[in-house]
């Protein structure tokens, strides 16, 4: 849910979200969801892409390989979660609500 409210936010004010998942996630997702309408290879004009890695074992440690790039829009992420909300939300709201909850300490002062 949380998903497609940010997503429905980034595409009103023309940004993209990627969201890095390991392969196995994805695959359970597109299992427990309806993924059949995404788009594969990713298309740059989607508000969320997902990016999927796998993690293959090394002698130390592990190295990540870009398995699948997938996208879709706000209408995509609502249809694969069963979903009808709306969740506009305008830059300037966006803006106002973040500078409420800044503090000195949290501002950025360059000396």
């Amino acid at each position: 849910m949380q998903l497609h409210h940010k997503i429905q936010t980034f595409e009103h004010v023309n940004r993209k979200l990627v969201l890095v998942v390991q392969d196995k996630l994805l695959e359970y997702m597109e299992q427990e969801f309806d993924f059949s309408h995404l788009t594969e290879p990713a298309t740059v004009g989607d508000a969320i892409h997902i990016h999927a890695y796998q993690a293959n074992p090394l002698e130390q440690g592990f190295r990540l390989n870009l398995s699948r790039r997938l996208s879709t829009d706000t209408d995509g992420i609502r249809a694969c979660l069963g979903l009808q909300a709306d969740a506009n939300l305008e830059l300037d709201d966006i803006t106002r609500t973040l500078e409420a909850r800044m503090t000195d300490a949290t501002v950025f002062a360059p000396v």
